[in-house]
């Protein structure tokens, strides 16, 4: 295992959302606090995008760590290809609500019920939808229809709609214009830049384990920035595979040329062509990797966010 060559205790690079690995540029922070105060304040809905990659599963995640530290009640639905009666199976289960009645109305009744009690609590109820563009226009209508839930001055349930871009070109069409109109904060996701893709790769490294000598070095970074645009999943991908490179060679350093070859391995060395650091001639042996086959065994909420974001849904264009 690679692992014990360089001395870590786990994988690094896993794509799994894990919020221990969650890497705090401003973007993250000023997404993750604008969650935190939509739900904390009973906002209502609130829209989080970004494009594929750029760690909105991994925020998703340490938000309901979050969430769960401050006794919230959550339910959370990433299987996005469902119908309105899947989206009530789904939140009925996750919130532990019993109901022998197949009818809609009889889920919303006994929900309407369920949320009354929890408000009267102190707690508070959010869904969190993860890959929300790919939810049909009747379900996102029947998640509008959720706000409806609500005391005299409170919304009852809190909802994060998060997805990718095509998400907010979904939200524009005419039958989801009250839906839009509802959303009352919005927060993006973005790439990294040059520095903060250094300081996501030496941070995972530190969480797993790493200690004394660098393990990628400063041209090998730059690399991973230039062939990865500084998305994070592009990233995990060229540092957890350039770790095997460099394993299989029996380097102690990963180097610009392994990452090269990794880029070369899944394509990535078309779009960075312009900019890519020169691979140094590096060649993979063909025997290299059967030869070491055998060595080769995979936040707290805060009340109140740095910068108070901007509320209110879109206007009527």
């Amino acid at each position: 295992m690679y692992q014990q060559f360089f001395g870590l205790r786990e994988d690094p690079f896993r794509v799994n959302p894990d919020p221990r690995y969650l890497y705090l540029t401003p973007s993250t922070q000023e997404a993750l606090a604008s969650l935190a105060y939509g739900i904390h304040n009973r906002y209502g809905i609130i829209l989080m995008t970004g494009e594929v990659g750029t760690g909105k599963t991994t925020l998703l995640h340490a938000l309901l760590d979050g969430l769960r530290q401050a006794r919230a009640v959550t339910a959370f639905i990433f299987n996005t290809r469902l119908s309105v009666g899947g989206l009530f199976d789904c939140l009925m289960t996750d919130f532990g609500i019993a109901c022998e009645s197949n009818t809609k109305s009889e889920k919303v009744s006994r929900l309407n019920h369920w949320l009354l009690d929890r408000f009267r609590a102190g707690q508070t109820a959010v869904l969190i939808v993860d890959e929300a563009q790919n939810l049909s226009v009747a379900v996102l209508e029947e998640i509008r229809l959720l706000t409806n839930l609500e005391t005299s001055t409170e919304k009852l349930l809190q909802i994060v709609l998060s997805g990718q871009p095509e998400l907010e070109e979904k939200l524009k069409c005419t039958q989801l214009r009250q839906l839009r109109q509802r959303i009352t904060i919005r927060c993006q996701t973005a790439a990294l830049s040059a520095e903060e893709t250094q300081g996501y790769i030496v941070k995972r490294l530190f969480i797993a384990g790493a200690e004394g000598q660098p393990i990628f070095s400063p041209e090998a970074m730059e690399s991973v920035y230039t062939y990865s645009q500084g998305i994070p999943r592009v990233i995990n991908i060229l540092c957890e595979h350039a770790l095997i490179h460099a394993f299989a060679d029996q380097t102690r350093s990963v180097s610009a040329a392994h990452v090269a070859a990794v880029a070369k391995d899944f394509d990535l060395d078309r779009a960075a062509s312009d900019t890519s650091p020169s691979s140094r001639k590096y060649q993979r042996n063909p025997g290299d990797w059967d030869a070491n086959r055998g060595m080769l065994g995979d936040t707290g909420l805060s009340s109140s966010p740095t910068s108070v974001p901007a509320r209110g849904g879109e206007s009527e264009q």
